[in-house]
């Protein structure tokens, strides 16, 4: 019996989607639960898996197509073996793949695949990067470069090769295909990934369509690292998670905007939407793009609660795993560059929120306390907000807040 493989119902507010890379090809035997196929789209990544054991008789859309809701895409025969597949002969042969294609086959971009054409070559004959599963331009050249340097030029002469006399003028030979190759600076033009574009999408209308403005402050970041220090192995104990920063300063962002609504609204048309709750993004950089993952109810979690929904999103995020419900609504974002190295940023707001939070890199610096220098754990903070409806008194003061609850963590607890 032919079972077709559909595409997902997406969201009311995607249009389609876009295929990646089949995991199956036709002619191979399936099982319940197989992962088939992860399809992109403008939020979120989907995994299209095996509804039914049998053998995947037809790929209906290849790599790189684009796909609607509930379409069709492939054909399972549940009532098939392997290697006992063979196409209709009045079927169109282009819409499956070859039965006795190679199964170790590399993966391959449309450029590599040239490059292999243009010189003959098999994609399985060249090394792959070590725990590498795609083939590369740069493995390519590698390996042409590899081969022209061990042929000589002329057989005839590679028993007793005559070094050429000093006074002699050396006749230049052709370069090796690599150096040509790389003579040439190659390029590569790939299109943007579906959440990339979006992402792109909104960052530039969060430009046009805000009036953005960011707003610095520093915190003394020693109180938070010693009272981590002391409890992190106890915590870690009781909790099952170890005790990061982000908990900190998304209780601390809560607080401050218990006392600063206006931070935690949007704008709609020219009406200000107050949020009587605190949903609180987390951005995290996927190996697609960026995405922002939300922490429902931030006010009702405990630190270990934020810490293991953080760590959870994490996970998905970067096994394309996390749903439109979990990247959906958010009232504030907190965003972390200092992981990365960022000593200062001015983040831009995640529409149609309209303040972000930027944390920056720990670092040591000379500070004035009780009229004397001392070096101290530094953090920048920044603040960018949407200028028409918050005012730099609530921004400067919603800084201020934070600053006091992180160099004072028992206010925290104490919710002052």
């Amino acid at each position: 019996m032919q079972v077709d493989v559909k595409v997902p119902v997406l969201a009311e507010s995607v249009a389609e989607a876009t295929l990646m890379n089949w995991h199956k090809k036709a002619g191979e035997s399936v099982s319940r639960g197989d992962s088939l196929i992860d399809i992109e789209t403008d939020k979120v990544t989907l995994e299209v898996a095996a509804l039914n054991d049998g053998v995947l008789t037809e790929i209906l859309k290849g790599d790189g197509e684009l796909v609607e809701s509930n379409e069709v895409i492939a054909r399972i025969d549940t009532a098939a073996k392997t290697g006992a597949v063979e196409q209709d002969k009045d079927e169109p042969q282009q819409q499956s793949l070859p039965v006795d294609e190679p199964q170790d086959e590399p993966k391959l971009s449309p450029a590599v695949r040239h490059l292999l054409d243009e010189h003959g070559l098999e994609a399985n004959q060249i090394p792959l990067t070590e725990n590498s599963d795609r083939l590369t331009k740069e493995n390519v050249l590698n390996h042409l470069g590899a081969d022209s340097a061990g042929k000589p030029e002329n057989t005839a002469e590679t028993s007793s090769p005559a070094p050429a006399p000093a006074h002699e003028e050396e006749k230049p030979s052709a370069p090796p295909v690599a150096d040509i190759a790389s003579g040439e600076r190659p390029e590569e033009r790939v299109p943007m990934t579906r959440l990339r574009k979006r992402a792109a999408e909104r960052l530039l209308s969060a430009q046009h369509e805000n009036a953005l403005l960011t707003t610095f402050n520093e915190v003394n970041m020693q109180p938070v690292m010693d009272l981590r220090e002391r409890y992190k192995d106890e915590f870690e104990k009781t909790h099952g998670v170890k005790l990061g920063f982000m908990s900190f300063f998304t209780k601390a962002a809560v607080e401050a905007l218990k006392k600063f609504p206006l931070v935690n609204a949007s704008v709609d048309g020219t009406d200000i939407v107050y949020h009587g709750y605190f949903d609180i993004g987390i951005a995290v950089s996927a190996p697609r793009g960026l995405v922002v993952p939300v922490l429902r109810e931030a006010d009702q979690l405990s630190f270990a609660d934020v810490e293991a929904n953080i760590r959870a999103l994490g996970v998905k995020a970067r096994d394309s795993k996390l749903t439109m419900e979990d990247l959906t609504g958010g009232t504030f974002t907190i965003t972390n560059g200092g992981i990365f190295g960022s000593m200062l940023s001015t983040p831009i707001i995640n529409p149609p929120q309209s303040a972000i939070l930027g944390m920056h890199k720990i670092q040591d610096r000379p500070v004035a306390e009780n009229g004397e220098v001392v070096v101290r754990p530094v953090m920048y903070l920044a603040l960018s907000y949407d200028h028409r409806i918050i005012d730099g008194r609530e921004t400067v003061q919603f800084l201020v807040s934070i600053k006091e609850q992180i160099e004072d963590p028992a206010r925290l607890l104490l919710q002052l």
